[in-house]
Parts: C-alpha cells; structure tokens; sequence
C-alpha cells in the first residue's frame, strides 16, 4: 500500500479524526472493526457515487441515442459502457470479498485481533504465576521435610514441572479453543450492513446495464426497420426498372429502319405505345399484389 495515495491519506486522517472523536466515549467495537469499517465505509461511498456520477452522464446520452442516431453519440455510449464494465467488476470484487468472508466463520474469527492480545497476555501472565507458585511450592516441600538427594533434585522438581507444563497446557488449550467457538456476530452484522450497501450499488450498476441493453435492442430494432425501408424501395425501384425496360424494349424494336405494312397506318404504333403501357402497368400492379400477399409490403 502506497502510504501517500490520496485514498490512503484520506482514510488515515479520518480514522485519528474519529479516535480522537470516540476516545472519552463507551465503544463497543475493537479498534481493528472500527479501522474496517471505516475502510469499508470509504470504499462504499466512493463507489456509489461513482455509480452516481455514471448515471447522470449516461442516461441523457442513452436517451439522445435512442433519438438520433450518430457516431459521436454510439462513440460516448461504448466509452461510458467500458466505464460501467470496470466499475461493475470493482464492485464485484468488494462484494465477492465481504460474501466470502461471512461465509467463513474461520476467518471472521481470526480477525479479533484485540481479543485475540488479550488471550495472549492473559495466557502469558497464567504461566508465569503458575511458574511461580510451583518454585514456591518446592521450596516450602524442602523447608517442612528432608527429602533423599535424589528425590530433591530429580523426582520432585521433575513432576512438579511436568504438572506445571499439564496445567499451562491445558488452560492455553481452553483459551484458544474458546476463540474457535467465538461469537462472532458483531463482525457478522458489520458485515451484512456493507453487504447491503455494495449489493444496492451493484442492483444500480445491473440497472444501468439493463438500460444500455434496452436502448442498443431500441436501435437496432430502428436499423432494422430502415434496412427493410431500404430493401421495399429496392425492390420497388427494380419492378419499376423492369416495366420500363420492357417498354423501352418494345418502342426500340418499333423504332428500328424495316418496311413493314404496319407503318402504313400512322396510328398503329399509337396503339403499340398504349397497349405496351398498359401491360407494363398491369405487370407493376402484379408485382406490388405479389409482394404484398407475401407479407413483404405492410398491407
């Protein structure tokens, strides 16, 4: 940890801010659960208002979006959604950490530092007085009764000590043993009340992705609609394209330099042009009925 990071700078003056707040007042947290708090405190407020800040930059440019249609605004949208990406894993992360944490009572046992000293020093001063009173003991054995030379110094002191290291033994045991079995609901409720403010900001963040879901659905369905706009005016363009070359096709071959006895009527190649027009027409109406009995045109 870079102890001149500003995060760090800041969590530091605030924790003494609220030791020096809290040091005439009735505590019922240890210092390491207030130090966490306050870390977790930090980190779910910075978080959320990130997650505010996000959503007050992207909604206006979700909802412009879903208006028009541009590249600088598709552009801001993917830079703010890679935003959203990295915030969501961040909170992710915090949330996964503080969730496996509850789910080990192991490792919330462990975290009782302060109880954890206390057990120590307590263990510590239990076997030097349990020391003390067993050189106590022997001297007093030696001062009341005459005991062999063999017995003073080898069989005595040897089982007083022996029942010394049984006793230490044992009371250490039931000391540690009583920090397996530690209630540790008050980590665990410190706990589940940050699990509840990181698991709003991550709801928020599912929101927001829910709504940028939303919105790319909106435009490609728009897409969608004005590639089908594209494809009826094609195929209207092509039908169109169709007759008119039909009609082209027949004044061409009316218009070649042949004797033929229709050109002795000057108002049969009227007739021609007509007739020709009609069935270019007729064959336009056919494709439009055709292109709508299959559902390509709306009805």
């Amino acid at each position: 940890m870079n102890s001149l990071d500003g995060c760090v700078v800041q969590y530091k003056s605030e924790l003494c801010k609220r030791l020096r707040r809290n040091r005439d007042k009735a505590e019922d947290l240890p210092f390491e659960f207030r130090a966490l708090e306050l870390a977790l405190e930090l980190i779910c407020m910075s978080l959320d208002a990130q997650v505010k800040e996000l959503e007050r930059e992207i909604y206006p440019v979700l909802d412009e979006l879903a208006t028009s249609i541009s590249t600088l605004n598709l552009e801001r949208v993917r830079r703010l959604k890679g935003h959203l990406l990295a915030l969501t894993q961040r909170v992710q992360k915090v949330r996964d950490e503080i969730e496996h944490l509850m789910n080990d009572d192991g490792d919330m046992a462990e975290m009782y530092l302060t109880e954890k000293k206390q057990r120590s020093e307590a263990y510590l001063l239990n076997d030097v007085s349990v020391r003390t009173d067993t050189s106590g003991g022997a001297r007093e054995v030696s001062k009341s009764a005459p005991v062999s030379p063999v017995g003073a110094f080898s069989g005595a002191p040897f089982l007083q000590r022996a029942f010394s290291s049984i006793m230490s033994s044992s009371k250490h045991g039931s000391l540690m043993g009583s920090s397996d079995g530690e209630n540790i609901e008050q980590l665990e409720m410190l706990l589940e009340a940050y699990f509840v403010v990181i698991d709003n900001t991550m709801s928020k963040l599912l929101s927001l992705k829910e709504y940028i879901d939303d919105t790319e659905d909106l435009i490609n369905i728009k897409l969608g609609n004005v590639q089908n706009q594209l494809i009826q005016f094609q195929l209207l363009l092509t039908a169109s394209t169709f007759v008119a070359t039909v009609f082209a096709s027949v004044t061409a071959v009316f218009g070649m330099n042949f004797a033929d006895s229709i050109f002795d009527c000057p108002s049969t190649f009227n007739w021609v042009l007509v007739i020709t027009g009609f069935t270019g027409g007729f064959l336009y109406v056919c494709f439009l009925v055709y292109l709508r009995h299959r559902k390509v045109f709306p009805g």
